[in-house]
This record gives C-alpha cells, structure tokens and sequence, in this order.
C-alpha cells in the first residue's frame, strides 16, 4: 500500500494532480501488476492537510512506538533521522540568563574594549563559573564537560588554553570587574547595604612545604589541617546574603590583619552609612578604630573567656534580661564615659544553656573517669597522664593542680562555667541602633558562614590545583562569582540551590540527525522549571534551538 499522485491534463491544456492511496495487485488475465486505487484524496492543491493527519495519527495506534517514530522519520523508508544524544540544558541556561542579567559580559567587555583576543574570554570564564555551580572539576575537567556533558549554549569552542586565558584577564581586571557585579546586583535586588557582614576562613593545599614568599603559607587553619600550607580568605556579603566583595590573602595572616585592607578596598563604593558585622576574632582596639574612620560603625563579637576587666564587668553588671525573640534575651550594658565609653549587649540563649550545661556535665564525668584511672597509676605513667589531662582542650578548663603534685576538680571554675552557660557578648559604636538590632544584626553573621558553606561543599572550593598565586586568586574569585549566581537565584526563587539545580538539569537539550539536516530541540518544560524561570524573570528557552539543513 503507497501514496502516489497522478496528473490528467484539462481540455484548457493545464494540468491537475491528483493524490491517491492504492495498493498494487495481479491482472489474473496478463499477469502484470497494476494500481488498485483504495481511496482518492482529491487534488494535490487543494488537500484537506488536517484530515491526513487525523488519519495518519488513527493509524500509528496499531504501531508500536518504535515502527511509529521510525515510520515518520523516513521517506519511503530510507531516510531515518537518528537520536544522537541528549545533555542537560536548564542550569547553565538559567545561569547564563543571571550573568547577562548582572551585565558580567558588558563589564568584561568594557574592560577589554581597547585589546583585542582571538580567544573566547567571555564564555570560558562564564564556563568555569557555571561549572562551579553545576558539576564543580579541574579546568582541565571544565574542557571536557563543555564539549561532551552540558549545553552551555556558547557559540563557539572552548578549549583548556582558552580558559587559562581567561583567569590571567579575570584576575587582570578583577577590581573593575567586582565593582560593576556589586552595583548591578544592587539594582536588581534592590538591596539594603546599611550592614556589611565580614568573616575569614581558610582553604589547605595537598602538599608538606610552604611558599617561601607568596600566598600558600602555614597558619591558623579553619579546616583542622594545621600540618598544610594554606590561604587565607576573605568574604564580606550582606544582610540578605548576597556577597559583595572576596579576598585572597597569604595563610599565615591573621583575622585582625584583615580589617585595614578590607576597609580600604570598599572605599568609594557608595556603601553609604555602614556598619560592619564582624566576629569575635577580629576584636581588638585597633581594628574598632579603623572601622570607625569615614563615619563608619561596628558590631563586633567580644571574646567571652579572655579576662579583660571590662567584659568581667559586663558579665557582672546587675539586672534583668529582656526577651526579643525566641531564646534570645538581652541586656545593654555602657562602661566608661567621654572617649573611653563603649556599648555592650550582654546577650543569652536559654536554649543553648541548657546545652551548655549538659556538655559540661558529660565532661566532668569524663574527668572523674580519668582521674580514678590516675589515681592507679604510679611513675612516669602517672606523670604523664596528669600533663595530658591538664593539657587538654576542654577536660583541663575544670582542673587544677595542687603543691603535691596530685589534680583535683575545681568547683570554682565549674562555678565560673555555668554563669557563662548560653551567653555571648557584643559591643557596637552606633548608639543609633537598638540593642535589640545589634544583637539581630550580630545573629546575622552566619550568613557569611553559610556562604563559606556553600563555596567549600556545593562550589568545591577545595581541592586548589593551581600553583602561582595569580592562578589561586583567579580560582577563588570564579569561585566568588558562582557563589553570586547561586545565592541571587536562592533570593528570588526562596529556594535552595540544591532544589533549583535538580529541577533544572532534568531539562534538556536533544540532537537529532538525518540526511536532509541536524536539529537541537529541548524537552518540555515542566510546571516546576517553568515557575523558576518566571520568578527570575527569564523566558523558557525556544524549543527548536537550532535546525542545520544539509545543502
């Protein structure tokens, strides 16, 4: 059974084609094959092309998928169009969309306006953020999941010397660069930048020794690897949590070395009245005095156990604690007058104390533990154990030594202890705030932990593979600007990343080939992409992204 046309010739001399379904079956009289016409569609100019559908669809019922789908990719069976592949599409497409939205392609531009680069500087970096964000890996990685596991949608190849390239111009204009991002951030989110929140952290390096001179150095580490060099890096996001600024620094440097430089390099930014949010390892006289140059305030944790008379004060200072929020109380507490006052807030988590205080009661069971171990012992063994018991960490903040030798519980220091339980305190220069929002606004400050979160597990910040310390600069700040694309997306969708990822990789880009040309067609949003997209006000992509006729 076929299709086919035939053309009879009008009394006027034109011709009219006609379309016809027939079948061919045996003359029993010449024994030659002929046209069984079965049914007449009537002219070729004049098809009714909806009804051959309708029929077309009515009998695919009696197929099986395959010899459908096999069926309506050939013509007469001998051009079959052939599935070659499919790669997830959705995250890189959403995150392209926040890029160009940021303007980062005209700020890069700009910078390069007045050079010329054969290679592609904006999409290789563009492809090593969204890899941060989507399937983190070595460049050398990135070079393989742009060809082979992703569609990013960038015009033309990118190579591994394409995005080396790319770090040494990122890392050249990144002060231009992270300026732009900030401002055009804060059009679109429309963000509040009274409060600046900065925090450190650190990041290790799988090798013994450290850099003579430069950035891998041995130092305090935040990974518990003090036996690695490392750098030392620094982040300071908002309120909301979007980050504003990172930097790299050497990994010997320490927390209150950081304030002065971080100052210094926000100036000009327009950050108007701003205070800074900083914990408790950057306290210090120094570092509160250069947060308060320019017109600029603080809130910095205070260090509880250091002794200093004045937090001894503030702990001692009589009165009731009022109650703010959930387990959270304060007291406002001044000490001092003229140029030596300072603002403290005395504040307690109830919950947290009754932690406190069931951890305390684990430790001191431990020690009644060891010290009847001790008590057996005799020698350099007893020695021995009686140093490692005082050493300790925690278990020798409750001992104390007597003039024989021997080491008893201290019911003073247990005493000390609990009136600690579920306490912190704060100091602020900005008498403008309520005690009730500095000790908010000091709560606040786990966002910037959060960010670091976010760079070490879901960014893989960790492990570094670079050696020069222009190319670990250039790592961290991709690292800053997935970090960017992540959160704004988590800001205006209230979703998690984790979420948005998964939703979106499940949308897809096909190939489809065959001899008359090669066609890119993406799967059917689904109503959850679709609601993604629509709150970060990007369109869902064209389905057919592209068709390539053979010529």
């Amino acid at each position: 059974m076929y299709v086919r046309t035939i053309s009879r010739k009008n009394k006027s001399g034109s011709t009219t084609t006609y379309v016809q379904l027939a079948h061919n079956v045996r003359d029993a009289k010449t024994g030659q094959s002929k046209a069984d016409v079965l049914y007449t569609f009537g002219r070729a100019d004049s098809l009714d092309v909806d009804a051959i559908r309708r029929l077309t669809k009515s009998l695919s019922r009696f197929l099986t998928p395959e010899e459908a789908l096999r069926i309506q990719g050939t013509i007469e069976g001998e051009n079959p169009i052939r599935f070659l592949k499919s790669v997830p599409m959705g995250g890189a497409y959403l995150l392209r969309a926040l890029w160009e939205q940021l303007g980062i392609p005209d700020a890069l531009s700009q910078c390069m306006k007045d050079r010329s680069f054969t290679s592609p500087v904006e999409w290789a970096t563009f492809a090593m953020v969204a890899n941060r964000a989507l399937a983190p890996d070595s460049k050398r990685g990135v070079e393989e999941w742009v060809k082979e596991d992703v569609a990013l949608g960038n015009p033309e190849p990118i190579e591994l010397q394409h995005l080396y390239r790319a770090m040494d111009v990122l890392l050249e204009y990144r002060k231009t660069i992270h300026k732009e991002v900030y401002f055009a951030v804060a059009d679109l989110l429309n963000l509040e930048v009274d409060l600046i929140f900065f925090d450190t952290t650190s990041t290790y390096f799988e090798m013994d020794e450290e850099d003579e001179e430069g950035l891998r150095r041995y130092g305090h580490s935040k990974d518990h690897r003090p036996d690695l060099p490392q750098v030392v890096i620094g982040l300071a996001v908002t309120k909301e949590g979007i980050p504003v600024k990172c930097w790299t620094m050497p990994g010997n440097t320490s927390d209150m070395k950081t304030v002065e430089k971080v100052k210094s390099d926000l100036l000009g930014w327009k950050l108007g009245r701003c205070v800074w949010v900083m914990d408790r390892g950057m306290s210090s006289e120094e570092n509160r005095l250069i947060l308060q140059k320019a017109g600029g305030h603080y809130i910095i944790g205070e260090k509880l156990r250091d002794n200093q008379e004045i937090h001894r004060e503030v702990l001692a200072k009589r009165g009731r604690f009022t109650s703010v929020r959930e387990n959270l109380e304060i007291k406002e507490v001044t000490i001092g007058d003229g140029e030596k006052r300072r603002r403290f807030i005395l504040v307690h988590n109830p919950e947290e104390a009754k932690k406190d205080q069931a951890t305390r009661e684990k430790t001191l069971k431990k020690i009644e533990e060891a010290l009847k171990s001790i008590k057996d012992q005799a020698g350099p063994g007893h020695t021995k154990s009686v140093c490692a018991l005082l050493s300790h960490r925690t278990m020798g903040r409750y001992l104390r030594q007597l003039k024989t030798g021997r080491i008893k519980i201290d019911k003073g220091k247990i005493k000390e202890e609990a009136h600690l339980d579920g306490k912190y305190i704060i100091s602020t220069s900005d008498d403008t705030l309520s005690a009730e929002d500095v000790a908010l606004g000091y709560k606040q400050l786990m966002e910037v932990e959060r960010a670091f979160r976010t760079l070490k597990t879901t960014l893989d910040l960790r492990p570094v593979y670079h050696r020069k310390d222009e190319r670990i600069e250039a790592h961290v700040f991709l690292c800053f600007l997935a970090l960017l694309l992540v959160r704004v997306a988590e800001r205006k969708t209230n979703m998690p990343w984790d979420h948005i990822k998964a939703q979106m990789e499940r949308l897809h880009l096909g190939e489809f080939f065959s001899k008359e040309g090669r066609v890119l067609q993406t799967t059917e949003p689904t109503p959850e992409q679709v609601n993604i997209l629509k709150q970060l006000k990007i369109s869902p992509p064209q389905r057919i992204r592209h068709i390539q006729v053979t010529p």
